[in-house]
């Protein structure tokens, strides 16, 4: 992406959006900092400051957040009685449930649900917060009326719309655990999932539109129920073809709802009771599921929407997602702080490439998230959403699931507005949370992230666990946060989880990823560390090239391997799709190093670079870095990334044969 003659291109490290006086004023994290000092609890001189207190007092900021946003919990006992990870236990002796503090803004005169579709879809419909707190409840009623209790598993194979929403809230206010999958899943990876949690309640749909097409998923329905032979009831909504009924032996959504919704009382359950199962990606082995409690989720998720998004009763907040990413539990918890979430189950690029912004006008959305790569794609097409849309109410746009390129913020500067903040966040399924991101009051930098999250005890650490700053480390967590997962599903011993998170630094979380903390504080995510580039010694992420490439015109995305060979080589081939019309001659590929070479380090040129169709991902959008290594040292295809756990499977082919070609003229040197 480059910049025209008329516009300027950020610099990394380049302020590029300042706090307004008035808005750091109207902030809810000033309005927190002046609760603290007119309580007595603490007196904040900045936002370092009161990250330090976060973290070096524990029990006191955790107990503020709860106390400052009126968490309603029975019983007694201490904030934390241990700090040892992965052991941790926080609040014990404490009951609440995360659905009291949702229906807590049912007399809210507000929308609590805005649903959306793509055209030819149902359309926009609004769901009030009293109508919410009649439909959960009249949910949980028939639920409980067919044993559905505490302990018991309700699993959802849904779209984003707003019956997922009910349904997740309609068993957490009974003490089930709740888990989902987006309908894009196949039925194998779904059953590789869900099946896992031997739930008794599925709630389904009959299909999503996408893309100007419709998907059904009635099909699918006889191989889930084979995978889950536990489901003693499946509940249908028909949100293709409304009015349509269910399937025989199923119940339609419409009856499950009926009725005046008696009032209902949220089952009061322990702080770390099962509140959902999130799912790891799986591209290597079944997925993990992380299980996260009430509690936990409840003040984290308040704490990272109201101080740090700074979400509110006022707002309207639409993050682009599916129920198969925890972003989707983020945008469902905008519930938590009484603002209207904006569902919508069809293409942000359908039926034309700024749609996702034309429903954030429609809406009149303030708080919009969607994906590094969607804004390099409105980039490079040229859209200015800011002149082409009605955007006069948002305030923030937020990114994640990618590194922010630092050239994005000059885009969101000049095409969508210059008083909204490009707001960078890096979290993870694990946590369902964030570990830093945006903070109001403080200036957002390009290519970094504001600041590390309040509660977060983040750190940047070398192989012999010192603390860096201004170089390149492993991202670790020192201190317990509540949203860590309480266990791993089915790891009964916890060797699991101590295996992927607190064996290189004893008691201390080591999530994975490369960053630097910088001397103001600001974080810089340079990849994951388990597909770092290590050539000679000079270890480097991946998303600084990402950065470099990905800007030119030509490529549309990248994916570059660091590839340790049985010679003692080390390979490092640069893998290209291209935009239409392009080619790679060598004008382009010398363009390419040239850009490597001058903008990143000459050290990181790559020793092939090569066209193929398309980059593999996740389903949530993770490029296939680790999995691809692995099959260009030779592993098989299907033994490092499981087919059902790929958005293209097909795409790995290229890499296999690269690989297999590859393999041939070593030997043939060689002889």
């Amino acid at each position: 992406m480059k910049g025209t003659p008329e516009e300027s291109v950020s610099a990394a490290g380049d302020i590029t959006w300042s706090p307004s006086a008035d808005r750091v004023a109207g902030a809810r994290i000033t309005e927190f900092i002046d609760w603290l000092q007119a309580t007595d609890r603490y007196e904040a001189a900045s936002y370092q400051s009161l990250w330090e207190w976060s973290v070096a007092s524990q029990e006191e900021f955790w107990a503020s957040l709860k106390d400052y946003f009126g968490v309603q919990m029975t019983g007694v006992g201490p904030v934390l009685a241990s700090h040892e990870m992965p052991l941790a236990e926080w609040f014990p002796g404490r009951r609440l449930n995360y659905v009291d503090t949702v229906l807590s803004h049912t007399t809210s005169s507000r929308p609590a649900i805005i649903d959306d579709s793509e055209p030819g879809g149902p359309g926009p419909r609004t769901i009030s917060w009293t109508e919410l707190g009649r439909q959960v409840s009249a949910l949980s009623n028939w639920l409980r009326d067919r044993g559905v209790g505490e302990g018991d598993r309700v699993v959802g194979y849904l779209p984003n719309i707003a019956e997922t929403v009910i349904a997740f809230l309609a068993a957490a206010s009974l003490g089930a655990t709740w888990s989902c999958c987006g309908q894009d899943y196949q039925p194998e990876a779904v059953v590789d999932r869900l099946g896992q949690l031997d739930p008794v309640v599925l709630v389904t749909a009959d299909g999503y539109r996408f893309g100007g097409r419709e998907v059904d998923r009635l099909e699918a329905l006889p191989a889930l129920q084979a995978g889950m032979p536990t489901l003693r009831e499946v509940l249908v909504v028909d949100r293709l073809h409304p009015g349509s009924g269910a399937p025989a032996g199923t119940t339609p959504w419409a009856e499950a709802i009926a009725g005046d919704g008696l009032a209902m009382t949220p089952a009061h359950v322990s702080f770390d009771h099962p509140l959902w199962v999130l799912f790891s990606s799986g591209t290597t082995g079944k997925p993990k599921g992380f299980v996260h409690g009430h509690g936990g989720i409840v003040l984290e998720h308040l704490k990272a929407l109201a101080l740090h998004l700074d979400l509110g009763p006022s707002d309207k907040y639409l993050w682009y997602t599916s129920p198969s990413w925890m972003v989707w539990n983020s945008l469902v918890s905008g519930l938590l702080v009484g603002a209207t979430v904006v569902c919508y189950d069809g293409s942000p690029s359908y039926p034309t490439d700024d749609a996702l912004w034309a429903l954030a006008a429609r809406h009149e959305v303030t708080v919009l998230g969607t994906s590094p790569a969607y804004l390099q794609a409105c980039a490079r097409a040229g859209r200015s959403p800011g002149t082409d849309h009605d955007l006069h109410r948002l305030r923030t746009l937020g990114a994640t699931g990618s590194v922010v390129a630092p050239e994005l913020h000059s885009w969101v500067a000049e095409h969508v507005g210059r008083d909204v903040p490009l707001a960078s966040v890096t979290g993870g399924t694990d946590v369902a949370s964030g570990f830093a991101g945006f903070v109001p009051t403080l200036p957002v930098r390009a290519g970094e992230i504001t600041a590390a999250q309040l509660g977060v005890a983040l750190d940047s650490w070398d192989a012999d666990g010192r603390s860096l700053r201004d170089e390149v480390g492993e991202l670790v967590v020192t201190q317990p946060m509540p949203s860590m997962p309480t266990r791993f599903w089915n790891d009964g011993d916890g060797l699991r989880y101590r295996e992927a998170y607190f064996e290189t630094y004893p008691g201390v979380w080591r999530h994975g990823d490369w960053v630097t903390i910088t001397e103001q504080n600001t974080v810089i995510v340079h990849g994951r560390s388990d597909s770092t580039l290590n050539r000679n010694g000079i270890r480097m992420g991946t998303a600084d090239i990402y950065r470099v490439v990905e800007e030119l015109p030509e490529v549309t995305e990248a994916l570059v391997i660091g590839a340790e060979r049985q010679n003692g080589d080390y390979w490092m081939p640069l893998f290209v799709t291209l935009a239409d019309h392009s080619a790679l001659d060598d004008a382009l590929r010398e363009r390419i190093v040239g850009r490597i070479r001058e903008a990143v380090s000459p050290r990181v040129v790559p020793d092939d670079v090569i066209v193929v169709r398309g980059i593999p991902h996740t389903r949530t959008g993770k490029k296939l870095e680790v999995p691809v290594k692995r099959i260009l040292q030779g592993d098989d295809a299907s033994a490092v990334a499981e087919a059902r756990s790929v958005d293209d499977p097909s795409l790995l082919d290229a890499f296999v044969d690269y690989a297999v070609a590859r393999a041939a003229t070593s030997s043939s040197q060689d002889a």
